[in-house]
């Protein structure tokens, strides 16, 4: 195994054959997030390397994460980050703008071809919430709590939860999760389709590795025309969806149908 360069003092990624490991690495602070990270996940996602098809989103120590770095939110914010203060009291459109490049962070990972899966354990709030919303699949321990905070504070989630938050479990329960700020469990997680599974603390890892190993044991390109062919189906036209299926269908029959002429 080896470990990438750090890309962030914050931020843990280790390559290992086609697995792509982040960790968010600042467990002292529950893992807390700032904007120089999100802009660091961005880069990672729209540089991925094409030979990765698996990428694990993960949080050392017992939280997940427990979302944005409250510091952020207070006037002069974070040596070294962007003054969110200064920068919403310039105006609405600017603060929009700056936004909008924080939040490939999280968008980013529903366009790369590899298979993102979410290890959650203990806190996962706000922009926490939102990074394990961002991956395709979702294991979490027995202790994972899950919760949108955004709205107690007079703000709503802005980085890329919103969408699939509402294509998981309605828009109803979204609305209800978000408005009350409340905390999801495990069991409940899974049972309204937050979460694929959840296990005990002490088995996360072996229990997502286990999930890792199922997906790379999928022929490769099936798996990397299932996942943009599944993402679409949430909110395209009926034809359309008939159509991106079976133009995925003509390119992997026509793959196996050449190889098989030439054997």
């Amino acid at each position: 195994m080896t470990d990438a360069a750090q890309h962030h003092p914050h931020l843990s990624v280790v390559r290992e054959g086609a697995v792509l490991t982040v960790s968010l690495d600042h467990p002292d602070r529950r893992n807390a997030q700032t904007p120089s990270l999100w802009l660091t996940l961005a880069d990672l996602a729209t540089s991925l390397d094409p030979d990765v098809r698996v990428v694990v989103l993960r949080g050392e120590g017992p939280s997940f994460s427990a979302g944005l770095d409250r510091a952020m939110l207070a006037p002069g914010g974070v040596p070294g980050e962007t003054d969110m203060i200064a920068m919403a009291a310039e105006s609405a459109e600017g603060a929009a703008e700056t936004i909008e490049s924080f939040q490939r962070g999280f968008s980013a990972w529903a366009e790369v071809p590899a298979v993102v899966v979410a290890a959650v354990q203990g806190h996962a709030i706000g922009a926490g919430f939102q990074l394990a919303l961002a991956a395709d699949l979702r294991v979490v321990a027995d202790d994972v709590q899950f919760a949108m905070r955004e709205t107690s504070l007079g703000l709503v989630p802005d980085l890329g939860g919103t969408g699939p938050l509402v294509a998981l479990v309605g828009v109803a329960r979204a609305l209800e999760i978000c408005a009350t700020g409340r905390f999801v469990g495990a069991s409940e997680a899974v049972a309204i389709g937050l979460a694929n599974v959840a296990v005990p603390v002490d088995a996360l890892r072996e229990t997502t590795d286990d999930l890792v190993a199922a997906l790379l044991a999928a022929p490769e390109a099936a798996l990397r025309e299932l996942k943009p062919l599944l993402r679409s189906a949430v909110g395209a036209e009926r034809e359309t969806q008939l159509r991106l299926e079976r133009e995925a269908q003509g390119r992997l029959l026509h793959s196996l149908a050449s190889h098989l002429y030439r054997v």
